[in-house]
């Protein structure tokens, strides 16, 4: 029998991290409020426009 979760989690900042543990918590069943400071999400990684090794575009 598997257990109901009830509860809501606010994550601080919508970075990699911030994205994936929001995305991890909303599907084991809880409410998430991802807030983010700037107007747009991704953190450091939106500002990447090269990925290593292979030096395709990110975008």
């Amino acid at each position: 029998m598997t257990k109901k979760v009830i509860g809501s989690v606010m994550i601080v900042g919508s970075g990699i991290a911030g994205m994936q543990s929001a995305l991890d918590l909303a599907n084991s069943g809880y409410y998430v409020y991802l807030v983010e400071k700037s107007s747009a999400i991704g953190g450091l990684m939106s500002q990447l426009d090269k990925t290593f090794p292979t030096n395709d575009c990110a975008m």
